[in-house]
């Protein structure tokens, strides 16, 4: 395989595991160094520093941060400067995601979902940008196709998902020409397991009738995810402002 991100440096939040996990592997095996960002996995975080780093030696760090605390975030930035010398990429991936009826929403749970989905990657992309102009880099955010179709009981993970499309094509016009600024919109992707209950797990019936709407009629893996990514990374130096919906064609038919 080619490696067109050979010395290149990419930082991505909530990497531990799950569509994160598969973005970094796709993008340290296109020659890539990568910050793993996490919250609170760190055993997930140490595992895959050790898979990628025994492939190739150096080419993988870890670092920790609340992403709702914005004096925190200029540190992630500074940790990919002193691991790599460089920073060429950002994917804000990190999100949580649990049902908020409308009536029953919690300022905590408002504040928590709005920071990671939409506060951090606001902030992180204002401290990584001066690093990422001088590397003429881009910007990926894990979108949702909710953005544009608000998911029935997630009230505040759909507002705050439309505010990261909104926040997408806003910073492709600031940090244009130096930085390209886009996003990839998942559909059925990797759902969370039932044990998962506080991410957010939909149950059976519910994941039926979504495929069951879906055109391709099939849930898709993490590694669509990562692709899609890889591409705006590497193949779409003239792509900027755009979101990518990766989602069995189920954006089409909601």
């Amino acid at each position: 395989m080619s490696q067109p991100l050979a010395g290149k440096v990419v930082l991505v939040t909530g990497a531990a595991r799950r569509v994160g996990a598969a973005i970094v592997r796709r993008l340290h095996q296109l020659g890539g160094n990568v910050l793993v960002h996490h919250r609170g996995g760190g055993e997930d975080a140490s595992i895959l520093k050790a898979e990628l780093n025994a492939l190739r030696p150096g080419s993988t760090e870890t670092a920790t941060a609340e992403l709702a605390d914005t004096q925190a975030l200029p540190g992630l930035v500074d940790a990919a400067l002193l691991a790599f010398g460089r920073l060429d990429g950002l994917v804000n991936n990190a999100s949580s995601f649990y049902p908020t009826p409308f009536g029953s929403i919690t300022e905590h749970a408002w504040d928590d979902i709005l920071a990671s989905n939409l506060k951090g990657p606001l902030f992180l992309s204002q401290a990584a940008a001066p690093a990422l102009a001088r590397e003429r880099g881009a910007i990926v955010n894990i979108v949702d196709i909710h953005a544009e179709r608000p998911l029935k009981d997630y009230v505040a993970y759909s507002i705050a998902k439309a505010g990261l499309a909104g926040l997408t094509r806003s910073l492709a016009l600031e940090l244009a020409p130096a930085v390209r600024v886009n996003g990839v919109s998942p559909g059925p992707i990797e759902w969370p397991a039932a044990s998962e209950v506080a991410a957010g797990h939909i149950p059976d019936a519910e994941q039926a009738r979504v495929l069951a709407t879906t055109p391709l009629r099939r849930e898709g893996g993490s590694d669509a995810i990562a692709r899609a990514v890889s591409f705006l990374f590497c193949d779409a130096d003239f792509i900027t402002g755009q979101i990518i919906a990766v989602d069995g064609g189920r954006s089409i038919y909601l």
